[in-house]
């Protein structure tokens, strides 16, 4: 968020909104509602944004960075404790890699942390010529052979291969120790320098660094398949969205993909409902009946009541009554109705077997309606990704060509696809939360319902903005003169969704607080909605302001150069234009 916008207050009709009429500011509460104090964006104001950006609490780190930051670690232990880099580098795997736990343990306790570790205070030397190796008990000339600071010796040979088995059986051999038995001295990162091969070498620095990113709790890999960045974050510092360097966005808490305003709990069981057997039991109780014989589901889906199991059962039954259908004729009905069914379910016989296969069929619409729309923002969101890649990678180019535009003039594009994506992530999960709303908060619901819809509405139409209009001035073959309007129409779009999408999101994470018990016959205020979570534009560098005062009017009119102010959504337009681009009212 940049900066606090003016309150507003909540005197307009029910029906105006953010997108379709009515001031776009926020309700100044003095009713003792909760409501949501809402900052502002400016759309073309790229320092700003940038700045905006580069607020965040955490840091993306590149396979060089995680290395420069382990050596800079191993070199402050090693020069503090005055040990060798190859000691502290045992040390600091043993404590996770947190300097300063290695330092408070050390210097507590040297001697107790020397034992654990692994790192006996007194290198032992060996002094004769010829030394049999303890592992192949072949004599070897003392330059052959090598030992960890415990002394044992092994020849070259042994410990190339125990060193190379260890790495090949995985991370484990991070906290490698000496061959002999009843040794615990730590095989350290200089040994392995010094006698593995160098496929040896590099695998144990993969290992090294790996650990220096798993084994601290402030980091953490990337989840997206195939990506080598790492994320330090800042912990208790807002909230858990990381956004990679890969593109890809996750929460850190859940390692999830990025997930506001749903929390993690509720995404857990989303994802299980999704992926568990449970859906398949609801459908096939919902649209099938059991064999009376064998009890294999059966499905019918047209033809008549005259049903035969499939082999080796091949049993014959009424589909209604499911009794034998040698019992059935033109007495009971013929093929298209059973008498008995319908005698035995007016007494009742048939009401929890129809009342349960009902439940099953209604859960069952319930979760396909969530499931289908949650799908499908989530495959718009793919599209508009791909949409974005292909904008950076030649349509930019070409446009710049044709309007004779340079490229960094047009960045007002890349942030309008940018917050499509994101809104697309965001409308997605808002049917999980949807899903998880409970049906007896009748109120909630509705406010919840108008809300959603407003930003589909919003988010609409700024994908038609930045796809169908932006398609116009691609196929141009000179210079457009109303490319200056489509930018501001574009960055002014774009900054209108993102102030609601964002306020949405802050508004359904504090559970949607504006509808209390209070709220009378599940109704829902939505002029407070709109008032809530709607917010003023500013484009270009002419910016139309707006206040408002205690009686809840604005200041309207056109601006002193070339931009006048919607009188109902508070939009800065170009002065060419004859209504509002964003909510189409006509100008006076």
């Amino acid at each position: 968020m940049d900066s606090e916008d003016d309150m507003h207050d909540a005197n307009d009709s029910a029906d105006d909104d953010f997108y379709s009429g009515g001031e776009a500011g926020l309700a100044a509460s003095d009713d003792g509602d909760a409501d949501y104090d809402f900052a502002d964006h400016d759309s073309d104001d790229s320092a700003e944004l940038l700045s905006h950006r580069q607020q965040q609490n955490y840091s993306i780190l590149s396979e060089a960075d995680i290395k420069h930051r382990q050596e800079d670690d191993i070199n402050r232990v090693s020069t503090v404790l005055s040990i060798s880099k190859s000691e502290a580098c045992v040390l600091l795997r043993n404590y996770n890699w947190s300097v300063s736990k290695v330092h408070d343990e050390w210097f507590a306790d040297e001697e107790r942390v020397r034992k654990v570790v692994g790192l006996p205070e007194k290198h032992i030397e060996m002094s004769d010529r010829e030394v049999t190796c303890g592992i192949c008990f072949e004599s070897c000339p003392r330059a052959s052979i090598s030992a960890a600071a415990c002394g044992h010796p092994f020849c070259a040979t042994c410990w190339r291969g125990y060193i190379s088995t260890a790495i090949n059986d995985g991370p484990g051999c991070l906290m490698l120790r000496c061959p002999d038995p009843s040794c615990a001295a730590a095989v350290g990162q200089g040994m392995i320098n010094s006698l593995a091969d160098d496929e040896d070498k590099e695998k144990y620095g993969r290992y090294l660094r790996r650990s220096y990113i798993e084994d601290n709790r402030k980091t953490k890999w990337c989840p997206a398949p195939g990506c080598e960045y790492a994320v330090e974050f800042v912990m208790g510092s807002g909230s858990y969205d990381i956004n990679c360097n890969c593109s890809y966005g996750f929460c850190w808490n859940c390692t999830e993909e990025a997930h506001r305003p749903v929390d993690c709990a509720t995404v857990s069981k989303w994802i299980l409902k999704n992926s568990a057997e449970s859906e398949n039991m609801n459908w096939i109780l919902a649209n099938s009946k059991p064999c009376p014989k064998c009890k294999r589901p059966i499905e019918k889906n047209q033809g008549c009541m005259h049903i035969t199991c499939t082999p080796p059962c091949k049993f014959e039954f009424c589909w209604l009554c499911l009794g034998p259908w040698s019992d059935h004729g033109e007495r009971t009905g013929g093929f298209y109705a059973c008498n008995r069914y319908e005698a035995a379910r007016q007494e009742g016989a048939y009401d929890e077997s129809e009342r349960r296969r009902e439940m099953a069929k209604n859960s069952l619409e319930r979760y396909t309606h969530y499931y289908e729309r949650w799908a499908a923002n989530q495959s718009s969101r793919s599209k508009a990704l791909g949409d974005l890649r292909s904008l950076q990678n030649d349509k930019l180019e070409k446009l710049s060509d044709v309007q004779s535009q340079p490229e960094s003039q047009l960045k007002f594009i890349i942030e309008a696809w940018l917050q499509i994506v994101e809104c697309r992530r965001v409308l997605k999960w808002t049917y999980a939360y949807g899903f998880y709303l409970p049906e007896h908060e009748h109120a909630k619901r509705q406010f919840f319902e108008y809300l959603q819809g407003e930003a589909e509405s919003g988010l609409e139409r700024l994908h038609q903005c930045a796809e169908k209009e932006l398609q116009v001035y691609l196929e141009a073959e000179s210079p457009s003169k109303d490319f200056n309007d489509f930018r501001t129409k574009l960055a002014g779009l774009t900054s209108v969704t993102r102030n609601y999408f964002e306020n949405l999101v802050r508004a359904l994470e504090t559970g949607l607080n504006d509808v209390g018990p209070s709220t009378s016959h599940g109704t829902c205020n939505k002029s407070k909605t709109s008032k809530s979570l709607g917010g003023k534009s500013k484009s270009g560098k002419n910016r139309a302001s707006s206040t408002s005062s205690k009686s809840g009017g604005s200041s309207r009119g056109v601006d002193d150069s070339n931009i006048w102010t919607c009188d109902q959504c508070t939009y800065a337009n170009p002065r060419s234009a004859r209504a509002c681009q964003a909510c189409d009212h006509q100008h006076r």
